[in-house]
Parts: structure tokens; C-alpha cells; sequence
């Protein structure tokens, strides 16, 4: 069965400012945090990747990035393709003086015509371990529509800073009936806090990665032209589409239906600078235990 991964990376390298040649190596072998991600899917099963990125970085993607990807993807069977997230893709005008993308939702609905399989959506700066992609991919070829890798909050934290999650809420089935954004959480001795709230260390976040099929973009398109009616005109320069906010929406229309699937594995994101060596320092570690080979795709 064709499944894909969908890597967001239009915005890849922006965090710290500096772009694609500034993409920090996390190993000694210079790979970069996509690296492992596309190595876990193809292990995880997923036989098509789709990078979408903005038509003016694809020479220096495809030099930095795309070009090495596609020649292990091509050694495995795995489908590389492009689309191109713009700005003026919309169902209106572009408001003046718009410079701020539309947002994770437009990035997906980038891929609309290359999509045709069940496939799991990415951030392609942040790492999200082997056990997400096993779990969403098996999802996916049993038949399942929509779900969402649910992170365990305190393997998600930055020593460095606060940060933003969404906190989920689920039934008694682990159906997603909420996604509570949370700012400003912070670790302290015994937990965590966001702003005078303690929080559940145990709690399940959403770190923007969903299992979902093509039947959801149709949605998720006619989603686009509803935001832009209602929303854009309140806040042209700013206002976003994003993916949980507008799942959010449908699940509170009682429009769909999201499995929260468990992963115990350790989110990684370099949210600030200072995480860097961190991060660096826990794929050493994971090098070190055999988790990966130091010929990263070897395995495979």
C-alpha cells in the first residue's frame, strides 16, 4: 500500500534566521534532524516522500537536502516529490502588504494534487523518534482516517525556555476531543508550569504530527475558503491557517474523528540556540546505544 510522508520545510532554517546553509548537523556524519525522520519512515514503511518548500529555495534545498535524499530514496524504492507552498495560493486577494505564510494549512493543501494515498504530515526541523512513524503507519494501512502522534509532555520541554504545546483531551476510547494550547511552559523541580498553572508531566501533546488520507484535504481546502471569508479580513497580515486549530474546529462540529496514538519516544526541536548541543549530545547518545546506525541509512 502507498503511504507518504509529507515533511513541511518551506520555512526550514528560519528559527535562528540564516536559512538552509545554516541547517545545524545533529551527528559527525552531517546529517541533519530530516535526515532521521525520512530514515524512520522508510524503516516505519511509508514509500513516498513529499517535501513542500518554497519555489525560490529549491535549488539550494535540492543541493543541501534534496538531491542526497532522493539518491537513498531512489536505493529504496521511495518516491521523491516537490510542492511549492505560495503565498499568492489563495482563494482571494492577497491582502497588502501579506508577507507572513499562511500557515501549516496551506502548506498541506500545497500538496493537494500530488497526494493520493494515506500519509502523515511533518515539521522538518523537529525530531519525533522511530515508535510515531511505526505507530501512525499501521494506523493508516488498517484503514484508519485520521489520528495524531500524542507526545508525553515532560519529553517535549526545553531546558532553555518556555515553550507552547497543545495539551490534548481525549475520551475513553483515546479519540481526541480537544487540543488546549498552552504557552509559556516551563520546567520546574517537580513538573511543570505554565504561567501559575501546574501541569500533568504525563499529560499527551500534539507536536504537529497527523496520520490523515486525501479525503481530508478536501475539507481542509474548503476549510481555506471559509478562513479566508471570515478570518483574513480581521487580521490580513497575520492571521494563519493552521492544521490543530482548524482540526480543532471540526472536532468541536463533531466532522471527524482523530485517534490519539501514544509514543513514549523523546521529542527533539532546537527552539532556541542554546538547545543545539543538547540535541546534538542525544543523538550521540542514541548513536552510541545502536539506535541508528552511524551510516545512517545502512540499515534500511
Amino acid at each position: 500500500m502507498k503511504t507518504a510522508l509529507l515533511t513541511m520545510a518551506a520555512g526550514i532554517g528560519s528559527r535562528f534566521g540564516g536559512g538552509i546553509k545554516q541547517l545545524e548537523p545533529v551527528d559527525d556524519n552531517n546529517h541533519i534532524i530530516m535526515d532521521y525522520s525520512i530514515h524512520d519512515a522508510i524503516e516505519a514503511g511509508f514509500n513516498e516522500v513529499v517535501f513542500i518548500i518554497r519555489k525560490d529555495i529549491e535549488d539550494e534545498f535540492k543541493k543541501v537536502i534534496g538531491n542526497r535524499i532522493a539518491a537513498v530514496c531512489a536505493n529504496h524504492g521511495v518516491t521523491v516529490d516537490y510542492a511549492f507552498q505560495d503565498i499568492q495560493d489563495i482563494p482571494g486577494n492577497l491582502p497588502e502588504g501579506r508577507t507572513k505564510p499562511w500557515g501549516t494549512g496551506q502548506a498541506v493543501l500545497a500538496a493537494k494534487n500530488i497526494i493520493d494515498t494515506p500519509f502523515v504530515v511533518i515539521n522538518a526541523d523537529d525530531y519525533y523518534g522511530k515508535e510515531a512513524f511505526k505507530l501512525v503507519h499501521e494506523y493508516l494501512v488498517n484503514g484508519g482516517k485520521s489520528c495524531m502522534a500524542g507526545f508525553v509532555l515532560k519529553n517535549t520541554l526545553s531546558d532553555n525556555g518556555s515553550v507552547t504545546r497543545g495539551i490534548c483531551k481525549m475520551d475513553d476510547s483515546n479519540n481526541l476531543t480537544e487540543v488546549v494550547e498552552t504557552k509559556n511552559i516551563v520546567k520546574i523541580e517537580d513538573g511543570a508550569r505554565a504561567d501559575e498553572a501546574v501541569l500533568d508531566l504525563d499529560s499527551l501533546v500534539s507536536m504537529n504530527m497527523w496520520g490523515l488520507t486525501p479525503d481530508f484535504l478536501d475539507v481542509l481546502e474548503s476549510g481555506f475558503e471559509v478562513f479566508f471569508d471570515e478570518e483574513v479580513p480581521e487580521n490580513p497580515l497575520k492571521a494563519e491557517y493552521l492544521i490543530p486549530t482548524f482540526i480543532g474546529k471540526l472536532l468541536e462540529q463533531e466532522k471527524i474523528q482523530v485517534k490519539v496514538l501514544r509514543t513514549d519516544d523523546t521529542w527533539y526541536g532546537m527552539t532556541y540556540k542554546e538547545d543545539v548541543e543538547a540535541v546534538k549530545e542525544s543523538f550521540q547518545g542514541m548513536l552510541d546505544k545502536g539506535t541508528y546506525e552511524k551510516d545512517l541509512f545502512a540499515d534500511l
